[in-house]
């Protein structure tokens, strides 16, 4: 016998409305739980930009063809379009400190 997993959805947060209060935090609470995710998520889409920004200069230091940088950072030559249009939601932090180790730039991570 097989347990039935239960696949309906029950709630859709609109859009606009804060999943903090539809969650049951009190309107204060959601206010500061939304601002702290805003926060958090510019944080990691500035580090991103700045990863991608840099092998970008790169890219354009080099003049080579995205299809040769494509085989240097062992990505797909669309992945290269990507990384030069800036698409940070394509990408994890963790992948592009990884092309960038392929070119000889290692990240060095510094907390302030």
């Amino acid at each position: 016998m097989t347990a039935k997993i239960e696949t309906d959805v029950r709630h859709i947060t609109p859009s606009g409305r804060s999943v903090f209060a539809d969650l049951g935090f009190d309107e204060q609470e959601a206010i500061a739980l939304h601002a702290d995710s805003l926060r958090k998520i510019e944080n990691t889409l500035a580090i991103k930009e700045q990863l991608m920004e840099e092998i970008a200069v790169w890219i354009s230091d080099k003049n080579m063809k995205q299809a040769d940088v494509a085989t240097v950072l062992h990505i797909s030559r669309p992945r290269v379009s990507d990384v030069v249009n800036k698409k940070t939601n394509k990408f994890t932090i963790d992948a592009l400190v990884n092309m960038l180790s392929h070119i000889g730039k290692p990240v060095r991570v510094y907390v302030g």
